[in-house]
């Protein structure tokens, strides 16, 4: 099928040249009639090839009638994402298809070297990719000259404002030229999308590509229940039986990350790593071994994920439930990309698969309920990926025949194919056992008779490290070993927070912590030494008197 006449001559050869033969939705609505030269937004599910998107649909504004555009100087278009990783991703995207335009690009993002950036900008960029904090810093001083701006394009503009940048998207487009056109791209248009819409966009086309119900239509879902302590051991085995397929790993903080990817390295395991404490360098170096093949699984965090797009990613593995439907959506999300088809496994521990279900509902996707690969059946598909080895079918070599005629005058065939298989078998990892989940046990009414005579703990983390009973309740939870039904009241002040454990729970909850601390770094959780705990108030300044003063003076001489 050929493409569209609508799109422009050089793009149109870019994308053939890259092997397009049709479009998917969102980039077949963004060059629509009615959408030429409007401002635009545009919700559309991760991996449903948005970038190309709004390459395409930039595209007559930035060149109108001509095929090549004019000498670089002041950039014609801003591109915004969240990450550094989504931003570089997209300039890569932008390169090849404005391959044929003569375009240069140009970046501008944290944790980049600046002045390198800076004199990118003096020599003069058509196109601009950068994450806000760093856009608006050279705006500021004065590198970024958004003069000639015709177009901005907000890529992934809800993580924009989940990760605060509200403040630098607004200062940066109130800083562009009013009659650029801005296109806001985003997953979901929550009421903080809509006003930022409404504010600096004028008459918006709303472009839906795809239905709530259809969300990652082309992902497999499967839920896997297994008992708490053998949750990683289910990763293992799930690894091995998707044997050479490209996986990302998840888990919920930077110590489980590590904690994981240090066991699958020591089962054999091509792992690397993505968390928020790693260097610029480090996360490029980690992103580059997934796509040249010498690492094919990736342990990351939520946020060190965000934006991410790995080639070939067919198995996306819930190592740890995920906080709510919408990081669900965006962990699965990293698989099933553009008409691939992928498989996203949920691991729950028995004691929590309500809340795991709970989250799928919320998310309006069906999962499949599947038991975790035994030791038996992942030696069963070693054995049958063994006989059916493309190695086998292959012709003997002319440098090879002798070798093997002597090895046939030698042993007997049964001896060369015990051998075979038996070092094909020794070269795999061995599975682990995993036991039979318990039944889940009744829930428990959260009623306050429940609470008397349980305990207050303290946790370190307080308004000051914005802390919120949606991500303090699971942390709680895991680190204790209990389910929110043993958590009773949660009260947050500036420094710390304090909750209230039912008193039947009290000494599991205690005997977890001291075996498994929080999994988080400078966190800490304790008992609190009062019944009834208040906010702590500041201690009282004894007056200093005066001759204490005078001698404390005369010391400090």
């Amino acid at each position: 099928m050929p493409l569209p006449e609508t799109i422009l001559a050089p793009i149109a050869r870019a994308l053939e040249a890259r092997g397009y033969d049709s479009l998917t939705p969102v980039q077949a609505a963004v060059i629509e009639e009615e959408a030429g030269g409007r401002d635009l937004l545009v919700s559309a599910q991760t991996g449903s090839g948005k970038t190309v998107a709004f390459g395409m649909a930039i595209a007559p504004t930035l060149l109108g009638e001509a095929e090549k555009l004019p000498e670089a100087g002041a950039p014609l278009a801003l591109v915004i994402a969240p990450t550094r990783e989504l931003a570089m991703q997209v300039r890569r995207e932008l390169d090849w298809l404005y391959a044929q335009t003569g375009a240069s690009t140009a970046a501008g993002v944290g944790g980049m070297d600046q002045r390198t950036e800076r004199r990118a900008l003096e020599r003069g960029a058509h196109i601009v990719v950068g994450t806000p904090g760093r856009l608006r810093d050279h705006i500021t001083r004065g590198a970024l000259d958004m003069s000639a701006l015709r177009a901005v394009v907000l890529d992934e503009a809800d993580e924009m404002l989940d990760l605060g940048f509200r403040e630098d998207l607004e200062f940066i487009l109130a800083a562009a030229p009013e009659g650029r056109r801005t296109l806001l791209f985003s997953a979901t248009v929550p009421r903080p999308i809509a006003e930022l819409a409404r504010t600096y966009q004028r008459d918006a086309l709303r472009i839906s590509a795809a239905s709530p119900g259809e969300q990652h239509a082309d992902i497999d879902y499967q839920l896997m229940v297994v008992p708490a302590d053998d949750r990683e051991n289910a990763v293992i085995n799930t690894l091995l039986w998707y044997e050479d397929t490209n996986t990302i790993v998840f888990a919920s903080t930077r110590e489980a990350v590590k904690r994981l990817s240090a066991r699958l390295h020591n089962r054999g395991f091509a792992v690397v790593t993505l968390s928020g404490e790693l260097t610029q360098s480090e996360r490029t170096n980690a992103l580059q071994a997934m796509r040249d093949g010498r690492a094919r699984i990736c342990v990351a965090t939520d946020v060190a994920a965000r934006g991410i797009d790995l080639p070939n990613l067919d198995l996306v593995i819930h190592a740890e439930l995920p906080m709510n439907a919408e990081t669900l959506l965006h962990r699965s999300g990293r698989t099933g990309r553009a008409g691939r088809k992928g498989t996203c496994v949920v691991i729950t521990p028995a004691h929590r698969q309500r809340v795991a279900r709970s989250i799928l509902r919320a998310a309006r996707v069906e999962a499949r309920d599947i038991d975790p690969p035994g030791a038996d059946a992942i030696d069963a598909r070693y054995r049958e990926r063994i006989l059916t080895s493309p190695l086998l079918q292959q012709d003997v070599t002319e440098e090879e025949a002798e070798n093997v005629n002597s090895l046939l005058a030698n042993n007997s065939p049964m001896a060369l194919a015990a051998a075979y298989l038996r070092l094909q078998m020794t070269a795999r990892p061995v599975p682990e056992e995993i036991g039979a989940p318990e039944p889940e046990a009744p829930r428990e009414p959260r009623t306050r008779e429940r609470f008397a005579g349980g305990t207050w703990y303290r946790i370190t983390l307080g308004r000051k490290q914005r802390a919120d009973p949606r991500w303090l309740l699971p942390m709680i939870c895991k680190a204790g070993g209990v389910t929110k039904q043993a958590i009773g009241s949660i009260r947050i002040f500036d420094k710390e927070t304090i909750f209230e454990v039912a008193a039947d729970k009290v000494d599991a909850f205690t005997r977890n912590l001291e075996k498994n601390g929080t999994g988080e770094r400078n966190v800490t959780i304790a008992p609190v030494d009062r019944p009834a705990p208040k906010p702590p108030r500041p201690p009282k300044k004894k007056p200093v008197k005066a001759k204490d003063h005078k001698k404390r003076r005369s010391t400090d001489g």
